[in-house]
């Protein structure tokens, strides 16, 4: 089911490797001419441009785009007792891991007299969107209000698309979330539009005023994406969120059973999902094949699993050692790292790049999609190169406050001056010796 790629014998070079390792294809510019005039329409003309967006593509046009605290109670009344206890269990875990990230403040006597203190302020106001697509995600709105509340943000709304199922308002379970979060504010909006909204604000259909925000995180589609790309220079963005992904890097101790089932939860969110095995054991390698025949074959979302599966983005590669298999993942930079190896702690604490590793046979990307306490809003498509995932800091400024005494600026005037002259800015030379 896998396409399988042979590298035992050699590993190419890291050029070689990003070139020709599966990756799935997303092309935001191609959809950005089609959201550029969506943006402008609702900069222009607001709410009554959402809702006509609404209905075209969500095919339901909501009364009024704000939910109302009376929705949110119920939905939370009315929310099955076991999902509920799943809920609180995974926002009890997800903040404690956050409450360790917050960052305090420090201050640096430079000399005498001159101090820099950074100070981490918090966005004042955030949108957290929360996707509506091929599955329902209350998870998302855990993973994007936890750590937004840790920060400090005073301000939050979740946006997430209105459903015609349940009469023009987001799934209940998405809002049964946020009003377990204690989040008040909830926008029956997806897609482009609800990016384009939160960017502009507007005025809701009952008068009420949808104040704009600073920033903007959480996963979407393609347009989701193009739009947060377009306004990036109007509003903070996390990242730009593509298909998921899962890399797994075993030997001949994994379990193929494990190995298959794991690959199959990351294929069952998207036929553009990328499900990856690097493994040193060609046995391995057969072993999960078998077992993915087995295994999908039972699965609900059979035809979406085995696209994902049997597409350009993922594969198996085969590599002579477990070494090699490091020289790969780290190419790949996956959104999701399984390390089922022998040993597998020490491999681990030699990956570079990856969104999230999981360590041996009892830490499955499942975990972290709901309970283990981590963010599942992670980089994808290479980017875990040079990006982290979701986190406290995401809604953080580190702001420089310099303070300096007269003697203290005096004493390293010349030096000020001299760079100035250098850089051909006399006038910044100038605004120091006016002072004496």
């Amino acid at each position: 089911m896998l396409t399988r790629t042979d590298l035992r014998g050699r590993v190419p070079s890291t050029v070689e490797l990003r070139a020709t390792l599966p990756r799935a294809e997303m092309d935001v510019e191609h959809v950005l001419h089609r959201v550029r005039p969506l943006v402008e329409e609702i900069r222009e003309r607001g709410v009554p441009a959402v809702l006509e967006f609404t209905e075209k593509f969500d095919g339901v046009r909501p009364e009024r785009v704000r939910v109302g605290a009376a929705e949110l109670r119920r939905a939370l009344d009315e929310l099955d007792p076991e999902v509920r206890a799943a809920l609180e269990e995974s926002i009890s875990r997800a903040r404690k891991v956050h409450a360790d990230q917050r960052r305090t403040d420090t201050t640096t006597q430079v000399v005498p007299g001159g101090t820099v203190t950074e100070r981490w302020v918090p966005v004042a106001r955030v949108g957290l969107y929360a996707p509506g697509g091929l599955a329902v995600y209350p998870s998302s709105v855990v993973m994007n209000v936890v750590p937004a509340q840790a920060a400090g943000v005073e301000s939050l709304v979740v946006c997430s698309p209105p459903q015609a199922e349940f009469g023009g308002l987001p799934h209940p379970t998405i809002l049964a979330a946020a009003q377990l979060l204690g989040v008040e504010e909830v926008w029956a909006v997806g897609g482009a539009q609800a990016v384009a909204l939160l960017a502009f604000g507007g005025q809701d259909t009952d008068g009420a005023e949808l104040a704009p925000v600073d920033m903007v995180t959480g996963p979407g589609n393609v347009y989701v994406t193009a739009a947060k790309r377009h306004l990036r220079s109007v509003i903070g963005i996390d990242s730009e969120a593509g298909p998921t992904e899962i890399a797994v890097l075993a030997d001949g101790t994994a379990d193929p059973a494990h190995v298959a089932a794991d690959l199959i939860s990351q294929a069952e969110h998207d036929p553009l999902a990328a499900s990856v095995l690097v493994t040193s054991s060609p046995e391995l390698a057969d072993a999960v094949d078998a077992e993915l025949e087995r295994q999908v074959a039972r699965t609900k979302h059979v035809e979406r699993i085995r696209t994902s599966l049997g597409g350009e983005q993922s594969g198996c590669i085969l590599v002579s050692t477990v070494e090699d298999g490091l020289r790969v993942v780290d190419a790949y930079a996956a959104e999701h790292l399984e390390i089922q190896t022998a040993d597998a702690d020490a491999v681990a604490a030699r990956v570079r790049n990856a969104g999230a590793i999981f360590v041996g046979p009892y830490a499955p990307v499942s975990l972290g999609d709901y309970c283990a306490g981590s963010n599942h809003v992670l980089p994808t498509g290479g980017c875990a190169r040079h990006s982290s995932g979701l986190s406290v800091q995401s809604f953080l400024r580190g702001i420089h406050v310099i303070s300096y005494s007269e003697q203290a600026l005096r004493d390293v005037a010349d030096k000020v001056v001299a760079l100035a002259n250098a850089e051909d800015l006399p006038a910044h030379g100038q605004a120091i010796t006016a002072r004496f």
